[in-house]
């Protein structure tokens, strides 16, 4: 009798797996969205590593002639999952702006600074085809979302250090940004892994299992290697502003993450605006910030420094 019930529970638990394999192709396999009104150069590779191939997407207002200052998408899925065609940067087309959306090497195929490395190589990348997509080179922002507002997050403090920025690829081009959007990122892994770890549920699960893929082992064991891996190891005054957004319940990121980040560019003299979203979770909703979102990017890929 018990085997036959463990045979039972087996093909139940067979045919879950293969019907979860099944959404995730074909989810993976969705055409993009469309969007109107512009031009969209797709698949594009900006870097080749051990053979693979990393792809962007280039968005740009079909009115105007530019160049156009650049927002660069960097999603979010835990430094693993995510599209880059799935970027709600796209809103900002119609304000001139032309998007770029990466991807880049998971924590799968390679520890950190590789993911860094990729995304250091796509905005050199677009300094050097700026004259062909016709964007402005002197102004480029990054959005990240979760893992990916991580990442935005270290483009926009480790300027110029030499040791993250990888091999080859544009190496005389500069990958500093001007603007960093950062919606609901880690910005101190072994702060974060200390909070996630109190939680006895799966956010705390699977919010250390991240950060170990990340590092490339436990943390506790490789804890030098999560300093180096969070932003807030690299803010000093030349770091670039900052636009923050958190969900006051965030369960997966907790939003100290965000105070403690915007705290250290506040001490470093560095422009930082803070949105703790109240009743938000994770997904904190970006679009109900758009307005702030463009009025931060203006005041610096328009008119703002250049580094």
């Amino acid at each position: 009798m018990k085997s036959r019930y463990f045979r039972e529970w087996l093909v139940l638990l067979i045919v879950f797996a293969s019907v979860c394999l099944l959404i995730n192709d074909a989810a993976a396999r969705r055409p993009p969205p469309e969007v109107p009104d512009a031009i969209i150069d797709r698949d594009v590779v900006y870097r080749t590593v051990n053979g693979r191939s990393l792809k962007l997407d280039v968005y740009r207002p079909r009115n105007g002639n530019g160049p156009f200052p650049v927002v660069m998408w960097v999603y979010g899925g835990a430094w693993v999952h995510g599209r880059k065609e799935r970027t709600p940067a796209t809103a900002l087309l119609s304000n001139g702006y032309a998007i770029v959306g990466i991807e880049f090497r998971s924590t799968l195929e390679a520890p950190f600074p590789a993911n860094l490395e990729d995304c250091k190589a796509a905005v050199r990348w677009i300094r050097a085809n700026a004259s062909r997509y016709h964007l402005d080179s002197n102004h480029i922002g990054a959005w990240g979302f979760s893992s990916g507002g991580h990442l935005a997050a270290l483009l926009g403090t480790t300027c110029g250090i030499p040791e993250l920025e990888g091999k080859g690829d544009n190496l005389n081009e500069s990958s500093c940004i001007q603007a960093v959007l950062d919606v609901s990122g880690p910005s101190d892994l072994v702060k974060m892994y200390g909070e996630v770890s109190e939680n006895a549920d799966e956010f705390g699960t699977k919010g250390k299992d991240a950060i170990d893929k990340l590092i490339g082992g436990p943390l506790p064991q490789n804890q030098q290697k999560a300093i180096a891996a969070s932003p807030t190891h690299y803010v000093s005054k030349d770091s670039a502003p900052f636009l923050i957004l958190h969900g006051e319940e965030d369960q997966t990121i907790p939003p100290e993450q965000a105070k403690t980040l915007a705290a250290a560019l506040k001490a470093a003299g560095v422009p930082v605006q803070l949105e703790i979203a109240a009743g938000r979770g994770h997904g904190v909703g970006a679009g109900k910030y758009i307005g702030e979102i463009r009025s931060f990017f203006d005041r610096y890929l328009k008119s703002g420094q250049v580094r």
